[in-house]
């Protein structure tokens, strides 16, 4: 059973043990294993709505949705050292006050921000999760757009050791939706008939054995945990009747971007591996919750990596892309399946984990590419408050990998954010990475302009 399969009689990713506790599936098991409080594993969700809210109402409205959404209400329960597994235990309620409202003022979104990327929610309480509203900010120093006068931003703090982006959207969704008291039934996903695979689109990809390239060293800080640039670009167009979607261009961007990084830094050439979560659940009031998507990995030869053949590059993606994504696997894959195997104490496994894990290090993709896709709720929370205009996501960024990129789309618009380990880049980087990242997403729609 996965950890989106959900028990009928607990809401959770499985058969419910004693007193209501829940095994940790394979993703959240892996994730606790290598945990450390360097590189804190969080998702940071950030939602700008054009109006105020009042604080009793949507502290009310989320801690329902909550309640509604019982694999949210849990911690991790206290075992001893030889116990086979670590286990989830569910609440009725939550431990701690999960929503809180900072003192507003300038900064207040830039050190909301820096929380979300130093400080995880404990395990221990129960949810792993917190939301910070920030009111009538304007100024951010760089980290992108804020909210207008009289704004707010919702911005929640996720421990990723138990819940992903997805998840915890579908929770704001429902918070949204008593808050407001307004429709958020998603809207249906676009329907794409699959294509069939053109001529010199079935090159292999380079090997997976091989060492992908690493992100090149810029400037490090000495601030502890990630940074992290948000920014707003045009959804990029494509022909219509392309045989690529819009996550094969943000694909074949993330590609050029980190490929033209590297040859400004000197670093020799090496095939680019960039990691990609396929989500497939539903995103109705009864999607599973929990950590639900599977990893993928789209790899690139160096010479395929080239700006003046963007048309041959997008075709390249959307094959492997397509092929990965109706491909049957296990969410981490069959060796993650075969270490969280209760055979032996869970300790003895997290010792066996963090040990392949440091050195598998050189293996680790390059890069690692979320798109959350077309935001399928109105988070509509109702008349003075809005609706959203604004939806950030962001995924952990720690070494080796080192960089993120995560996309959303929200009101006709593509919301972009670059989020790296510090011990890696600095703001100017991200500043830097940012700008290639938009001049190469646009280079993807001028295919038949260079060469395609």
């Amino acid at each position: 059973m996965t950890t989106v399969e959900h028990a009928a009689q607990d809401g959770t990713g499985g058969p419910a043990g004693p007193r209501g506790r829940v095994p940790f599936p394979v993703v959240d098991e892996v994730s606790r294993h290598c945990s450390q409080e360097e590189e804190p594993e969080t998702v940071h969700i950030e939602i700008h709505l054009p109006g105020p809210v009042d604080r009793a109402r949507l502290t009310a409205a989320f801690t329902e949705a909550l309640r509604r959404h019982p694999r949210v209400l849990m911690r991790e329960a206290p075992g001893p050292w030889y116990r086979r597994r670590y286990e989830w235990e569910l609440t009725a309620e939550p431990d701690v006050r999960v929503v809180s409202f900072p003192p507003p003022g300038p900064d207040a979104l830039r050190t909301a921000r820096t929380r979300t990327l130093q400080e995880a929610p404990p395990l221990s309480a129960s949810p792993p999760i917190r939301l910070e509203v920030v009111e009538g900010t304007e100024g951010t120093e760089g980290a992108g757009p804020a909210p207008a006068r009289g704004g707010t931003t919702l911005l929640l703090t996720i421990n990723h050791t138990a819940l992903d982006g997805p998840a915890c959207l579908r929770v704001l969704a429902t918070a949204a939706e008593l808050y407001g008291g307004r429709d958020n039934t998603p809207s249906a996903p676009p329907v794409r008939v699959p294509d069939a695979p053109e001529p010199g689109d079935g090159n292999a990809a380079p090997s997976n054995w091989t060492p992908p390239a690493r992100v090149a060293q810029g400037s490090p800080e000495t601030s502890p945990g990630n940074g992290l640039i948000v920014t707003e670009l045009g959804v990029p167009r494509r022909p219509k009747g392309s045989p690529y979607t819009v996550n094969d261009q943000l694909m074949a961007a993330t590609a050029l971007m980190v490929a033209h990084w590297n040859r400004e830094h000197g670093a020799r050439p090496r095939p680019l591996r960039i990691t990609m979560p396929v989500d497939d659940r539903p995103r109705g009031a009864d999607m599973p919750i929990g950590n639900g998507t599977r990893l993928v990995e789209v790899t690139f030869a160096p010479e395929e990596v080239d700006a003046s053949r963007m048309g041959e590059l997008l075709r390249r993606t959307a094959t492997r892309t397509r092929a990965l994504k109706s491909a049957e696997r296990p969410q981490l894959g069959y060796g993650a399946a075969l270490l969280t195997a209760p055979v032996v104490p869970v300790a003895w496994r997290a010792a066996v984990t963090r040990g392949l894990r440091r050195a598998a290090g050189p293996w680790t993709s390059t890069v690692l590419l979320s798109n959350i896709g077309r935001i399928p709720y109105s988070l509509d929370f109702g008349e003075e408050a809005g609706r959203a205009h604004a939806v950030w996501f962001s995924a952990p960024a720690r070494t080796p990998r080192g960089l993120t990129v995560t996309t959303a789309s929200t009101a006709g618009r593509l919301h972009v954010s670059l989020r790296w380990s510090s011990s890696l880049l600095g703001h100017g980087d991200g500043g830097h990475l940012r700008d290639l990242f938009e001049h190469y997403l646009h280079a993807t729609q001028e295919r038949e302009a260079t060469g395609g």
